[in-house]
């Protein structure tokens, strides 16, 4: 079984984040906030599920959702939903729940768990169901006009829809699709310049751009997409961590986390935080972080990442740890258009201001770097059309909510 995935790595695809931006943010944590940044805290193994692999796991806000993937011996439909501000597990339940499987994919969509394809040793899934942890209860999705069956591919919550798009079935696929919960329905995502290129890699979503990361041996490359400009920017190699697949990616809110994987050889416990806003990297502590893997999952409560489960070179493993990634308070941005004659300028505003420095996106691009002293503006001149600002401190990363704005022409 490990062998054959070694030999998955040369040949899948780009596996891409696609979004919207009309994306919701990641679910909120009501947990409390005082860990000590860049520090890990185990995870509780007492009723934890058993050991696994090439899992899935998604936070709702209050807990962390693990199901699926590969037991050692056999395939999982199983699962249990960790609570960190108890540091407990509990069993979910099996009933209606899809068939065992590993490499599959789920989403949270702020109510319910959508869990779609996978493989189980020797059939493709192009099925799922949705779980809804408030009832302990599944229910099977439509396979009407659904994607073809896949794993190893990826899949991201736009705040409405669940796209899925590449993975492998017998052949590397660059297809996707888009499923509704409301309408129970699929649509084909179109496959015009679709990419192609690493597998095993990680991919995030900042609120307006998709960064990839890994996935590619003997390299440190990674790239920015920004779907509102079609647009690919390289990410920096300096200091980033060492070249790896099969590792875990979380978004802070200012910053990716990178942990885990392995490179062919070597299994990692280490890591970085890339900053998108400066573009650089920091390491990650080593200090009581949990053990070597890959094939492991990981997600972000809003103030800890939790890294579990995963695969260390002789074991699948039920143990995980917590690690904490402080960012400043959160910033809320407002934007409004002023005219001047002919002309457009967008009049930014923020809270809280720290006095430092601050970048200013437009459509995922820095425009300016100014004072965080609360208010900034963008000249337009005599351009119109859609617009989505963010502001990010430039010290820590922290970045703001993004802002649709509107321009139109004179008399509009």
């Amino acid at each position: 079984m490990k062998k054959f995935r070694l030999a998955l790595v040369a040949s899948l695809p780009l596996l891409v984040f696609l979004s919207t931006a009309n994306c919701t943010p990641p679910a909120k944590s009501d947990q409390p906030s005082g860990c000590i940044d860049n520090n890990w805290t185990a995870t509780s193994t007492s009723d934890a599920p058993e050991g696994r692999t090439n899992h899935t796991a998604v936070w709702t806000g209050t807990e962390m959702i693990v199901w699926g993937g590969f037991g050692g011996t056999q395939y999982l439909n199983t699962g249990a939903r960790y609570n960190p501000s108890t540091n407990t597990w509990t069993a979910m339940s099996t009933a209606n729940a899809p068939s065992p499987r590993w490499n599959h994919k789920a989403v949270w969509t702020g109510t319910e768990m959508i869990v779609w394809g996978g493989w189980d040793g020797s059939a493709v899934f192009n099925t799922g169901a949705r779980y809804n942890p408030s009832t302990d209860t599944w229910t099977p999705i439509s396979t009407t006009n659904a994607s073809i069956g896949r794993y190893d591919c990826t899949a991201v919550w736009t705040g409405t829809e669940m796209i899925v798009w590449g993975g492998t079935n017998v052949v590397s696929l660059n297809t996707g699709g888009r499923y509704n919960p409301n309408t129970d329905s699929w649509t084909a995502t179109s496959t015009t310049d679709a990419p192609k290129g690493r597998a095993h890699h990680t991919a995030v979503w900042t609120g307006n751009e998709m960064i990839v990361w890994g996935g590619k041996l003997n390299s440190t490359s990674g790239g920015r997409y920004h779907p509102a400009t079609d647009s690919w920017t390289a990410t920096s190699t300096t200091n980033a961590p060492a070249s790896r697949v099969s590792h875990t990616a979380v978004w802070t809110g200012g910053e990716m986390i990178v942990w885990g994987g392995w490179d062919g050889i070597v299994y990692f416990n280490t890591g970085g935080r890339y900053n998108p806003s400066t573009d650089s990297w920091v390491a990650t502590t080593m200090s009581n972080a949990p053990s070597v893997r890959r094939e492991h999952t990981a997600v972000w409560t809003d103030s800890e990442m939790i890294v579990w489960g995963g695969w260390d070179g002789s074991n699948s493993l039920n143990t995980g740890a917590r690690y904490c990634a402080q960012l400043g308070p959160p910033l809320t941005l407002d934007a409004h258009v002023r005219r001047q004659g002919s002309k457009r300028l967008v009049v930014l505003t923020w809270s809280p201001a720290d006095g430092g420095s601050l970048s200013v996106l437009r459509n995922g691009v820095v425009v300016d770097t100014t004072d965080d002293d609360g208010t900034a503006q963008d000249k337009l001149g005599t351009h119109t059309g859609t617009f989505f600002y963010q502001v990010c401190e430039t010290d820590s990363g922290n970045c703001s909510n993004q802002v649709r704005v509107v321009v139109q022409e004179a008399g509009d």
